[in-house]
Formats: C-alpha cells, sequence, structure tokens
C-alpha cells in the first residue's frame, strides 16, 4: 500500500499528473492569500468601528455582524484549504478521506479542498 502510495505521488495522485497536482496547489495557495488578506481586512474594518453617535453605532453593529459573519466563513474556508495542501504534501489529495476512493476531477474544480468524494459528501448531508 505505501509503495503504491509513492507511486501515485510520483505520476498521478488522485487520477492527477503531477502537473495538474501543482496546479492545484497553486490555486489553493493563491485563495489562501485571497482569504488572509480578507480576513486581515475584516479585523481592521471591526476595530475601526467605534462611533460616538448612536445611530452610527447602530448601523456599524449591523454591519459589524455582517462582517463576523463573512470572517467565520473565511476562517472555514481557510481551514479546509490548509488541510488540503497537508493532504497535497502527505500524498493523499483527491483520494477521499472517507472511503478511499478518488475524488472526481469535476467536484475538485468546483470545491479544490473537498476531502470527501460526492457520494461520501451525501451521506453526510443525509445524517445531518
Amino acid at each position: 500500500m505505501h509503495v503504491m502510495r509513492f507511486e501515485r505521488m510520483l505520476f498521478f495522485q488522485g487520477g492527477m499528473f503531477m502537473l495538474d497536482l501543482v496546479q492545484r496547489q497553486t490555486q489553493l495557495q493563491q485563495r489562501k492569500a485571497e482569504l488572509t488578506l480578507r480576513l486581515r481586512n475584516i479585523e481592521t474594518e471591526l476595530d475601526a468601528h467605534q462611533s460616538k453617535d448612536w445611530a452610527e453605532l447602530a448601523t456599524e453593529r449591523e454591519s459589524d455582524e455582517v462582517l463576523e459573519g463573512m470572517g467565520v466563513a473565511g476562517k472555514l474556508e481557510l481551514a479546509m484549504i490548509e488541510a488540503a495542501l497537508q493532504r497535497i504534501s502527505a500524498g493523499e489529495y483527491g483520494f477521499c478521506a472517507a472511503c478511499g476512493e478518488e475524488i472526481s476531477a469535476k467536484r475538485l474544480d468546483v470545491l479544490p479542498y473537498t476531502p470527501v468524494c460526492k457520494d461520501c459528501a451525501a451521506r453526510n448531508a443525509e445524517h445531518k
């Protein structure tokens, strides 16, 4: 199994040639950089809201709630991207963490950080 996994790392990974894998890694790293910048900007914006006017405070609070929601979503996506980059390093990217089958290229095109195949994702959704 380890030899097979190593061979896949050299030539294929999740049905992808190494060039495709490098492109996926680059895509994930770019998205990580975008999210990191966005999260910094959200923190800066949240820190800047300190109006003395009550009407402005109410508006700022509503804005803060939206920004906080964006921050939570961004942090979740960032964690998923970091996990995907770790799977690339470990030679496990493109394989479902639940069943071990390959994740389709189409699914990875849409969700490059997904750890599970379409079937396992559907099963997980049914149990929620």
